[in-house]
């Protein structure tokens, strides 16, 4: 995952001109007051591995910690889905066995429900292929995948530029706090995630972002195509 200092030429070279753009409407978005009839999402998924203890750890004892045997069983892969309101601190995460277009079309239905007041859900994703308002014609009948899709106004980070969707650092910190152990079944995964989306999301912990457009223009601007 590219930092902002660390974007390339070569980067920038593939994308040229639609890198900028889209990077710019992406901070634009994380620029605006927050409007509640306006509500801005970060939305994102990741594959796991479930994994199993072959033996079971030794907890414990004075002057040792726990002890886990290096080797582990695999028990197959889950998805999680995060949606990340980054100006009130809530998020919600979701496990599903599979990831494609019938689990992404499920996941807007549930941002819907939750967004129900609001006038139009601002929607922060990358360019992965499920990621799509064409997904939902695959699942619902036509007038009511078009009605769904314009619930939603869809801002697209650039390729190659994960670092830009803020649901990113919801990642990172998941990482960090709950998946350095072993979980074994989608129900364990469940409870893990559940209680630390409680937690947090009762502290309202948001997202200390400091990347703006002027900064992108400072620290970036060797790699904005030159005007002929």
């Amino acid at each position: 995952m590219l930092k902002p200092w660390q974007v390339d030429s070569w980067c920038v070279a593939q994308v040229g001109a639609d890198f900028v753009w889209r990077m710019e409407a992406v901070l634009d978005t994380y620029a605006q007051p927050y409007d509640v009839h306006r509500p801005v999402i970060c939305f994102d998924e990741k594959s796991y591995q479930l994994l199993d203890h072959v033996r079971d750890p030794l907890p414990p004892v004075p002057g040792h910690p726990a002890r886990v045997d290096h080797e582990y069983k695999r028990c197959g892969t889950v998805n999680f889905f995060v949606a990340f309101e980054p100006l009130t601190g809530q998020r919600t995460v979701t496990v599903t066995e599979r990831r494609g277009n019938a689990e992404f079309t499920a996941q807007l239905q549930a941002l819907e429900l939750r967004y129900a007041a609001a006038e139009t859900i601002v929607l922060v994703l990358d360019q992965l292929s499920t990621h799509n308002p064409a997904a939902l014609y695959q699942y619902l009948p036509a007038e009511e995948a078009r009605r769904l899709s314009r619930r939603f106004e869809w801002v697209y980070t650039p390729k190659h530029a994960s670092w830009l969707n803020m649901a990113e650092l919801e990642w990172s910190v998941l990482q960090r706090q709950c998946l350095g152990q072993r979980l074994a079944s989608v129900d364990a995964a469940q409870t893990e995630l559940l209680a630390w989306e409680t937690d947090r999301n009762a502290r309202s912990v948001r997202a200390n972002w400091q990347f703006s457009i002027s900064s992108a223009r400072d620290k970036l601007k060797r790699h904005y195509p030159q005007c002929k």
